[in-house]
């Protein structure tokens, strides 16, 4: 069955919004090194103008500053020009004009992002794909999977889908679009159960450097698997804007569980909440989520959610399954947790306490920052190996002391993922250097390990050294490789994962 909608999302993203202002905030801006002559910026403009209109080309210095700046602590550097495209054959256009002038193209959604993805570095065009791009284009229930334009973001998406008895576990934290989860390679906290972006995506839709549109499973496709042809699908996600710009995402529904049960609980200190983890895995129990807080973390959570847990190191678990699943897994785990220390479980059984169980924790961010107001954080995103675990979060714990920085830590340790937020005042650059330099100690631990310098957040300007010392220099050419094949002018999101 298809159905066409029309997805209001501009009141849940005025929050957003709102929240967003924070990211402006003692922020230095770093000029962008535009090349542009000013009769070609007329004529781009004026040629951009016949395709979208005047009133969806923009050059208003705070549009440009909104849309040259993520969350992340990387300077900002804003676009010559901002549009606002309203359909996949406007962003073709404008993809082709922007080839004809030679002109950088940079794709912004949300602007949630934390590895100055969106930042105009060599100036251009800014494609602004979620204000007039909201649509859900198609749902398919009895398939289990809906077709999405880039406006549609993930929380607008699971209201809309509640009524079906259906929803989109991806769950990144912050209410980031589904299309630009798929640039970036995004997960969360259900994927220890549901699986990440990767796993949850069957087709996009894709607008090349050369305004080409092609979709990455094939026309229309939605089967649950393939094996016609090379993997475009997979290419793409994670691909931060640098091969092509997604225009739609055809993605993976599940049913609501039945029953959904939340829990917290203490342990004394870090090693044991892990090993908890480790062995609760290790037994196979299906667990949703499985959520580390450190103690600085909570102490965080608590002064500004209003939660009043002891400042100890801390899981929150989520179980879902029939009502009986649900109570064996959780006295499984119980006996588990009990094993290794940890304290009696706190129950959030009911939505209301569970929705804000989760919101606490989705605002660890905000929570971190307002520890040290006025502050800028560097997000360290490590994944590695489950049975690494234990010792690479009780080594980045002795770092970080011994650095004396403020970093809380939080972590979707079902799959090994895990984040510090390393606080820095943001006029204080020897403080910031300090905090890069932790963070890639972090990283290289990770490699060292078997695991990876990100498992959510993607490369962008931040880690782009780090992925030389992560693939090689063979595997790095490979990939130089392949985005010269589709982009061979470096106009897609350039100085991005790779300087081409």
């Amino acid at each position: 069955m298809k159905r066409i909608f029309q997805l209001v999302t501009r009141n849940q993203r005025s929050g957003q919004i709102l929240d967003s202002t924070r990211r402006y905030q003692n922020r230095r801006w770093l000029a962008s090194v535009s090349n542009i002559k000013p009769e070609v910026k007329d004529s781009l403009r004026r040629d951009l103008e016949a395709v979208i209109g005047e009133t969806q080309v923009s050059s208003s210095d705070s549009v440009r500053d909104q849309h040259g700046q993520d969350e992340g602590p990387h300077r900002g550097a804003p676009p010559d020009l901002v549009v606002f495209p309203s359909s996949t054959l406007q962003v073709s256009e404008i993809c082709k004009i922007c080839s004809v002038h030679g002109v950088p193209i940079v794709p912004h959604g949300t602007g949630t992002g934390l590895e100055g993805g969106t930042t105009a570095v060599t100036g251009g065009v800014t494609i602004d794909l979620i204000k007039n791009m909201e649509a859900i284009r198609e749902m398919h229930t009895e398939d289990f999977c809906a077709v999405v334009e880039p406006g549609v973001t993930r929380e607008g998406l699971n209201q809309f889908l509640k009524s079906d008895g259906l929803w989109f576990p991806v769950d990144p934290g912050a209410n980031a679009s589904i299309c630009g989860m798929c640039a970036t390679g995004a997960s969360g906290t259900n994927a220890v159960r549901y699986g990440t972006i990767k796993e949850n995506v069957l087709n996009l839709e894709v607008v090349l450097a050369d305004g080409r549109i092609i979709n990455t499973a094939g026309n229309g496709s939605r089967s649950r698997k393939t094996s016609a042809g090379y993997n475009l699908t997979s290419l793409m996600v994670g691909s931060e804007g640098t091969l092509g710009l997604i225009t739609g995402a055809t993605v993976k529904l599940h049913a609501i569980p039945e029953s959904v049960a939340a829990a917290v609980v203490s342990f004394p200190d870090v090693q044991s909440a892990v090993d908890a983890v480790v062995s609760t895995l290790q037994c196979s129990v299906p667990l949703a989520r499985v959520e580390f807080l450190d103690e600085v973390q909570m102490m965080a959570c608590n002064k500004y959610s209003g939660l009043q847990y002891p400042e100890k190191p801390h899981l929150f678990i989520e179980f879902h399954g029939s009502e009986s699943e649900v109570s064996a897994q959780a006295e499984f785990v119980k006996d588990i947790v009990e094993q290794h220390g940890g304290g009696e479980f706190e129950w959030a059984v009911k939505q209301e306490d569970r929705t804000k169980l989760w919101t606490a924790r989705h605002r660890a961010y905000y929570a971190d920052m307002s520890l040290r107001p006025g502050c800028k954080i560097v997000t360290t995103d490590v994944c590695v190996p489950i049975s690494a675990l234990p010792q690479m979060i009780q080594l980045t714990k002795e770092d970080i002391s011994a650095s004396g920085l403020i970093g809380p830590m939080v972590g979707h340790v079902g799959d090994g993922n895990f984040h510090s937020m390393l606080l820095f005042d943001p006029e204080n650059e020897a403080e910031r250097q300090e905090c890069k330099a932790v963070a890639d100690r972090m990283a290289r631990r990770a490699i060292s390990l078997g695991g990876t310098c990100t498992g959510e957040h993607g490369v962008g300007l931040g880690k782009k050294e780090l992925l030389k010392e992560q693939f090689g220099q063979d595997a790095l050419s490979v990939m130089k490789a392949i985005k010269l094949a589709l982009d061979p002018n470096n106009l897609m999101n350039p100085r991005k994962i790779l300087d081409v």
